[in-house]
């Protein structure tokens, strides 16, 4: 059996795996169990395809390790403290998880022997968009919990996420032993912190879930949907464990207080409680696909299609999701993603509808961490990595060649948060600027919520993240990518703006540079509920299906603007045609949506994108000679009278907010509050969870620059804390004013802001 080193490179990939090995994580058992593991791909019943998800530190990698060990793929000396699956060594230098991991396992239960497809995710929030792409791949997730910290700001993001893509949650209460030794709380206390976990988790359960699973994915101890124990020890049990082996808190507090914590280990191996409740309480893939792809595909149930992947037919036609795409510097691009319908072996001619592409697969293979193993086949229902794909992404849809003609796609993958920070890179020395550009491209083929940008006009080459670990970890990737011997020089992290009017612009007049072209064009504010629809990607969806007319008018449209919808821009603006019978217009419409496109990147105030407007075409006069019409002339009118009617209105900068979440001691309540007010953020809430406080707020990104020293000395470092992009706000107008002298300054651009007279012609 061949294996292949994938990820980052192989040169880190193999110093990576010569650590694990160090710590007695051995490839012996791994080829033993492939054969078993092919046999059972076909047995959808027995498969469960699940995720690991929780706050940062909260235990995930750490929990998974135990999973390993009852799998034989670990040493049990060692469970706890490899972190196996965390195996880039930039991973095991800072403690987190920065990439999923794939792997698969082999559980006995009752006789019964159970395959489990297994992601452990990124806890940090800037890397929360690997989360996402990685429940499209799966059907069930435990949730992990700190028993300490509770539920936190990324719990309930990470939870949201799940309930969103119908993946359904089970509960693993961990650190229970810090309850114990730390804070030496009693049974009666201990379980009322656990009851109170419990109750958050399912209020995140009944806010966030969909109506037909809300009350019935509620975890509940008696029904064994929660587990709880220790990662670093090892131990865990669900009700029904604890009930079988006669075993009450008073015996786990016993076991620590007297020293006989490897006993408890002997007695309630975690890995038990965990994979018991994961094959007794997450679905099989036949069971989730019968719920999910109405969710994730909107394509027509009844079809043959639909059919095949209502029911994970492997003797359907080829049909996947690709959630994850890899380079690879031997192998090139990996597509990695859930088999949803058919079965996928070399050779298989494929179609990409995204990319409209042909293709023939060139091998197949499954992810056991680190590696990649190459097999004959994957079956539908599980999570297989693909070679051949150059132009796969992530989001993308591949079919069966034969079938391509019937194919709707997925869904889009949505992500919860958007690139908020950006820092400038250029090569210290010119002569790499062409290898900068590659592995920059290589990189946001990788992570699409790195956002690269070449500013031609400034010379300015761009990379944009969730926040400073993102970027931090991105730079670091360029360089491995490029060899280890690209040197790069940063600029201080900036933190992205948007460009916005509170008011409507006056309705402005623009002509062509030929000036034989004239357009009327007004602009306004969109309304809060249509941005939302667009955030949850619900009216690009409906855009695609042609049903987007239907979606406005039930929120309030007028049915004339309803209908005439051209073009949804990514950054939540929209363009309508509100014209009578101009000759010509639907023979230059891309062109116009162009001039659209283009003024919405780069807005008049500072050149930061604009956000959140209806742009409508009211009225024009065209050439009747299609030379006098061409891109060169309708685009620059169409951008010029968008920007003149924004010069027109109330223009105001937008700021990006994180929400923040603090659990600390009472004592330090007000350091904590006292800081979050004087960087200009606010609370929304504060409330009392045994020892500790969980304040709740909001917090311009501006002002989070050195947070975590600031943080530090004012709570002498007691403090718990993340923060998360929540929503873009109207910034205070002194800081208005000098975001837009800074931007403008770094730019080159001339001081002042034009004026709307610059944009409008005389009629």
């Amino acid at each position: 059996m061949s294996v292949v080193l994938s990820k980052v490179n192989r040169r880190q990939s193999l110093q990576a795996f010569k650590l694990i090995i160090q710590k007695g994580f051995t490839n012996m058992p791994r080829f033993k169990q492939i054969a078993d593991i092919l046999k059972l791909m076909d047995k959808k019943e027995n498969i469960r395809n699940i995720g690991i998800i929780a706050h940062i530190d909260h235990g995930k990698t750490t929990m998974t390790d135990s999973l390993l060990t009852e799998a034989g793929l670990l040493s049990p000396k060692i469970a706890g403290v490899a972190r196996a699956l965390d195996y880039l060594e930039e991973e095991q230098k800072r403690g987190i998880t920065i990439k999923t991991a794939n792997i698969s396992l082999l559980h006995e239960e009752k006789g019964t022997l159970y395959l489990i497809n297994l992601i452990d995710t990124p806890g940090h929030v800037d890397f929360t968009g690997k989360v996402t792409r990685a429940l499209r791949a799966i059907d069930g997730v435990v949730v992990v919990v700190d028993a300490v910290e509770e539920v936190m700001v990324q719990t309930e993001t990470v939870t949201r996420q799940a309930l969103d893509e119908r993946v359904k949650p089970v509960l693993f209460i961990n650190k229970v032993d810090r309850l114990i030794k730390e804070l030496k709380l009693g049974p009666d206390e201990i379980q009322a912190k656990l009851a109170r976990i419990i109750r958050d988790f399912n209020n995140l359960i009944a806010l966030y879930g969909e109506a037909e699973q809300k009350e019935n994915w509620k975890v509940d101890p008696a029904k064994g949907t929660v587990a709880f124990g220790s990662a670093l020890h090892r131990w865990g049990f669900t009700v029904d464990i604890a009930k079988e082996k006669d075993i009450k808190f008073n015996d786990i507090i016993d076991a620590y207080k007297n020293e006989k914590v490897e006993e408890l280990v002997q007695e309630l191996p975690l890995f038990k409680a965990i994979l018991t409740m994961v094959v007794k309480h997450l679905p099989n893939p036949i069971e989730a696909q019968r719920y999910r792809i109405p969710k994730v595909w909107k394509g027509d149930i009844d079809s043959e299609l639909g059919k095949a992947m209502m029911n994970a037919d492997s003797k359907g036609p080829i049909v996947m999701c690709i959630t994850l795409a890899q380079m690879d510097p031997h192998a090139g691009l990996v597509a990695t993603g859930r088999l949803f319908s058919g079965v996928v072996k070399e050779g298989e001619q494929v179609y990409l509808v995204g990319a409209k592409r042909d293709y023939r697969v060139q091998q197949v293979s499954m992810y056991m961490g680190a590696f990649r193993e190459v097999v004959s086949q994957i079956d539908a229902g599980n999570i297989a990595a693909v070679l051949g794909l150059d132009q796969a992404r992530a989001g993308e849809t591949l079919v069966g060649v034969n079938s391509k003609d019937g194919m709707v796609p997925f869904e889009r993958i949505k992500y919860v948060s958007e690139p908020v920070i950006t820092i400038a890179i250029e090569p210290k020395h010119p002569r790499d600027l062409p290898r900068l550009i590659d592995v920059m491209h290589r990189l946001a083929i990788e992570d699409p919520n790195l956002v690269t940008s070449i500013n031609k006009e400034t010379g300015e080459y761009l990379l944009s993240g969730m926040g400073e670990l993102h970027l931090e970890i991105a730079v670091k990737f360029l360089r491995e990518f490029a060899g280890g011997d690209l040197e790069i020089i940063t600029s201080k992290p900036l933190v992205v703006y948007r460009e916005s009017t509170l008011t409507p612009g006056a309705v402005v007049m623009a002509k062509s540079p030929n000036k034989h072209n004239k357009f009327w064009i007004q602009l306004e504010p969109l309304e809060k509920n249509i941005i939302q629809l667009i955030e949850k990607g619900d009216l690009a969806e409906e855009m695609a299906r042609k049903k987007m007319s239907i979606v406005l008018k039930e929120a309030g449209w007028p049915t004339e603007q309803a209908r005439n919808i051209w073009a949804l821009e990514q950054h939540r603006n929209i363009l309508v045609d509100l014209t009578k019978g101009v000759q010509y217009l639907r023979e230059i419409r891309d062109m116009i949506i162009s001039g659209f496109t283009w003024a919405c990147q780069n807005g008049p105030l500072c050149e930061e994108p604009i956000r959140g407007l209806k742009v409508k075409l009211m009225d024009a006069s065209l050439h009747e000679d299609p030379v006098h019409r061409g891109p060169a002339q309708v685009m620059p009118a169409a951008r010029r009278g968008i920007l003149g009617s924004f010069l027109s209105s109330n223009p105001v900068i937008l700021e990006p907010v994180y929400k923040i979440g603090v659990s600390v001691a009472a004592q330090w309540v007000g350091e904590v509050s006292g800081l979050i007010t004087r960087k200009r953020g606010r609370i929304i809430a504060s409330e009392q969870k045994g020892p500790l406080t969980m304040i709740t707020g909001f917090i311009p990104v501006a002002e989070t620059f050195g947070l975590s020293a600031d943080m530090r000395s004012a709570t002498s470092g007691h403090a718990f804390w993340q923060t998360a992009f929540d929503h873009w706000e109207k910034a205070p107008e002194n800081v208005t004013a000098e975001v837009i002298k800074t931007i403008r300054e770094r730019r080159g651009l001339s001081p002042d802001i034009p004026n709307a007279s610059r944009f409008i012609d005389q009629a």
